[in-house]
């Protein structure tokens, strides 16, 4: 955590050192035997890491290190005299490293917060003490009392609650939790008494990958930052030749006083320095990650960041990304005299037999009415991908067929009306389920995919970002070209298998060069792969998903889609204005130095007062929310 002490000490020194460097312009100094102590027990205090790291760089030939300028600056402007110059450089330089720190630790808080939410002891069932959590294993029974934070991934087994789950998905609202539901360390149990069933050890759960994961992704470079770090390997020895060489050549060949040239090496040296440079690019990722991840985000890595920043195009998966994955009954229509409750009471009967997710719906959809009893069946019989069939033991005509079209078709007569029925749902994207028994169609239900409420929202505003959108999904055209419609879809591939659809995504990659895919990172884990930025939507308690996606959303926001893409551009956009404005500033003081309008004073100000405002411009991602910007 940031010393707010050393910052304090820091501010003190300078507004003591500034006065004397004014003075020191009108020829002013204090006398020698207060100046000298003083000055050396500043460089001391502040300096002496920075000394001892150049003159080890020095003894190593690591000519590329940063301290090994200050070092030889500070050492320079002691031999010249100009001791409140010395003392400015290593206080100002000491500022700027404070700065750097405070802009890391600020944009790891997120993280640190995570840790910290995380308990290190958790009550086992049947014993008074707490235990450490590393001495927990799977399939342990822990005690979350109201008010305290769940210590580990498990899996309720007694009680209810609702869970406060920000902390890792981002979302405000805390969940309702039930028996058998998953929860996770570093949750808050807001309310109820659980017992947990634990499934993950403390190393192993979700909190535990995501902190690791982004401390892994802060240490990726980003290409900027590779970029600028193999520049500055180059760049700092070159400095130090040429600032050699402005002192010799004149001293050496042209026979000139040592002093004032010496006194210029300096200035440029100081002017040259590449701290602005350097610090700007892993600043601004840092902050960046850091916002990302206190909003439930997880990217893998600055090159990823970078890349949603040039993103052209984003194609989504379907099922379990633009919809719920969650099937629904949307439309009952009974046929020949029956009614709604008692068409649903009798398929119901029969799909309760079933663990399809379609059954289990028609099963949930009938229990809104509740004054009609489910009927019962026998000889119940399923055909794979068509519909099942049985006799039921409450209607007079018992055999049943309750299915697809097609399958109903095998055995019963169908009329035109229903046939016009089956094609107006699959126009809407919805599949048709038929009803009939040996002598009359008792009605259709049909079932539709519900699509995300931020679906349309999220596709609308990636296309003010100027970016095409896609579907690559493996349903039928008709349900496929329902979604792209309802949410404002431009391309649309269906009825595409696994391998398909990394076809199709390559050659989205050929038409757009940067695409981005959307999906739930386990179905979809060869496209999320193909795809320059892989991105997995629901990936707590996931993880498969969060190993396959570059970046790894811990909920089901799409909103979060056009947030990143504008988070990617204005970090792109403040490395290249932290670096424009470093050079810049740099060049303008260079051109002054060569003809002799600068001085070592104004050489310190100019380095360091680049580097502080590279380092606020940075800190701004932190707090960057698309709402307000």
């Amino acid at each position: 955590m940031f010393k707010e002490t050393k910052f304090k000490r820091l501010a003190a020194t300078l507004l003591l050192i500034i006065p004397l460097e004014i003075l020191s312009l009108f020829s002013v100094h204090l006398p020698k035997f207060v100046e000298y102590p003083l000055f050396a027990a500043i460089i001391f205090f502040f300096g002496r890491d920075v000394i001892i790291g150049g003159l080890q760089s020095l003894v190593r030939l690591r000519f590329s290190n940063i301290n090994l300028l200050m070092t030889v600056a500070t050492f320079g402007a002691v031999y010249l005299g100009e001791l409140e110059e010395a003392v400015i450089i290593i206080v100002l330089f000491a500022v700027s490293e404070a700065m750097e720190e405070f802009g890391i630790e600020r944009s790891q808080n997120a993280l640190e917060e995570l840790v910290e939410k995380a308990p290190k002891t958790a009550l086992l069932k049947g014993q008074d003490t707490k235990t450490p959590i590393e001495k927990i294993s799977v399939n342990d029974i822990v005690v979350v009392k109201p008010g305290d934070y769940i210590p580990l991934d498990g899996v309720v087994v007694k009680g209810e609650s609702l869970v406060d789950e920000s902390s890792i998905t981002g979302e405000p609202l805390p969940k309702n939790k039930y028996m058998g539901e998953l929860v996770f360390a570093g949750t808050l149990n807001s309310q109820g008494y659980l017992e947990i069933k634990v499934t993950k050890t403390s190393k192993d759960t979700t909190l535990a990958k995501i902190v690791d994961l982004t401390f892994q992704a802060a240490e990726r470079k980003s290409q900027a930052a590779k970029f600028i770090e193999k520049f500055a390997s180059y760049y700092t020895p070159g400095v130090l030749v040429v600032a050699a060489l402005l002192t010799v050549i004149p001293v050496v060949f042209l026979s000139q006083p040592f002093t004032p040239w010496f006194a210029q090496s300096l200035t440029i040296l100081l002017i040259a320095c590449p701290c602005a440079l350097v610090i700007s690019t892993p600043i601004t990722i840092f902050s960046a990650i850091g916002n990302a991840t206190k909003r439930g985000i997880l990217i893998k890595g600055g090159q990823f960041l970078e890349e949603m920043g040039r993103i052209k195009a984003v194609a989504f998966d379907k099922t379990r990304t633009l919809t719920k994955g969650e099937p629904a009954v949307s439309d009952v229509i009974p046929l020949n005299g029956y009614s709604k409750g008692e068409l649903l009471a009798c398929v119901a009967g029969a799909e309760a037999f079933s663990e399809h997710p379609i059954a289990k719906s028609i099963v949930e959809s009938s229990k809104s009415f509740p004054d009609i009893k489910v009927h019962e069946y026998a000889n119940f019989k399923a055909i794979l991908g068509k519909g099942i069939s049985g006799e039921c033991l409450v209607c007079v005509d018992k055999h049943h067929c309750i299915g697809t079209l097609q399958f109903v078709m095998e055995e019963h007569k169908v009329d035109q009306r229903a046939v016009d029925i089956v094609e107006r749902f699959e126009k809407e994207g919805k599949t048709a389920i038929i009803i009939s028994d040996d002598k009359k169609l008792k009605g259709i239900l049909g079932i539709v995919d519900e699509i995300r409420p931020e679906s349309s929202t999220a596709v609308r505003e990636l296309h003010k970002l100027k970016v095409k959108t896609a579907i690559l999904t493996g349903d039928n055209p008709s349900a496929a070209g329902y979604v792209a419609k309802e949410v404002g879809i431009d391309e649309v591939h269906a009825k595409l298998l696994p391998d398909e659809k990394v076809i199709q995504l390559k050659n989205l990659v050929n038409k757009h060069k940067d695409v981005a895919m959307v999906g739930d990172g386990v179905n979809d884990a060869p496209s999320l792969s193909t795809a320059s930025v892989g991105i997995a939507m629901g990936a707590i308690g996931s993880e498969v998903a969060v190993e396959n996606a570059d970046i790894a959303l811990m909920n089901n926001n799409l909103g979060l889609i056009p947030f990143l893409v504008k988070l990617g551009r204005i970090s792109g956009s403040t490395i290249r204005i932290n670096t424009g404005a470093a050079i810049a500033v740099k060049a303008i003081f260079l051109a002054l130095a060569l003809v002799g309008k600068s001085s070592l004073a104004l050489a310190i100000f100019a380095d360091v007062g680049v580097t502080v405002l590279v380092v606020a411009n940075s800190l701004r991602l932190f707090n960057f929310d698309t709402r307000k910007n």
